[in-house]
């Protein structure tokens, strides 16, 4: 695919800006709680609590996430772009997957801005609808692997992980940095897709699915890494 100079320029831009912003909002989600502590084993009583004493943090944290979500759509979109130059039908296929993706991380982290405080406000005060929030609190806890809330997180993954099967062949070039993103992203998809077949086979331990699932996406950081170096070559031509 002949890509229109100007355009390859603006989108290899966009992609390298996309990769040191998720870089800055990584850093920040350090300092920034998303759960109480020791979210997994926590009472619904102490989940409340905390929410309602940190509910600005809590809110500041999850929209840092949203930014940290979308500057990574946009540069997965960005490598989608590039795959495209040697298989159109892949770039597109990954760019579309990258649009499913982020629509299944938009929907619970917005959950997690506009309706987890005010449940656990209505929760706290035993105001109108205080009975539904106590039910709906489990389900949507953020720390809890098989709650209805991280459903969504890890449906998004598994978005992400299909995208990296389709595209990472195509990055694949005569570079070391595209090479080494080419095969950590698809180690990424591959490692990924094991973890959800040993999960589904009831060969993992609930407890457990952070650590394969969360760890599998360690290697995208190394993938996100080498493309800064090709955007930004791709960007000054």
């Amino acid at each position: 695919m002949s890509h229109a100079s100007p355009l390859d320029q603006q989108i290899n831009r966009w992609g390298f800006w996309s990769v040191i912003i998720f870089a800055v909002t990584t850093v920040l989600s350090f300092y920034l709680p998303l759960d109480v502590a020791n979210g997994y084993d926590a009472a619904h009583s102490d989940r409340v609590t905390w929410l309602n004493e940190h509910r600005n943090v809590f809110v500041a944290g999850w929209v840092n996430q949203i930014v940290s979500m979308l500057s990574l759509s946009a540069a997965f979109a960005a490598a989608a772009w590039v795959a495209a130059g040697d298989n159109v039908l892949r770039g597109a296929l990954g760019a579309f997957f990258v649009a499913l993706a982020t629509m299944a991380f938009v929907i619970p982290k917005f959950i997690a801005v506009w309706t987890i405080p005010m449940l656990a406000s209505a929760a706290a005060t035993g105001t109108a609808g205080s009975e539904m929030a106590h039910s709906l609190l489990p389900l949507l806890n953020v720390s809890i692997p098989f709650s209805l809330y991280t459903s969504f997180d890890y449906l998004g993954f598994w978005l992400y992980a299909v995208f990296a099967l389709l595209i990472a062949g195509p990055l694949y070039g005569e570079t070391l940095k595209s090479n080494i993103a080419s095969v950590s992203l698809g180690v990424f998809g591959v490692i990924y897709h094991l973890c959800l077949l040993v999960l589904l086979s009831g060969g993992m331990a609930p407890a457990d699915i952070g650590t394969y699932f969360i760890g599998s996406s360690l290697l995208l950081f190394f993938h996100l890494l080498a493309m800064a170096f090709v955007f930004k070559s791709a960007g000054s031509d």
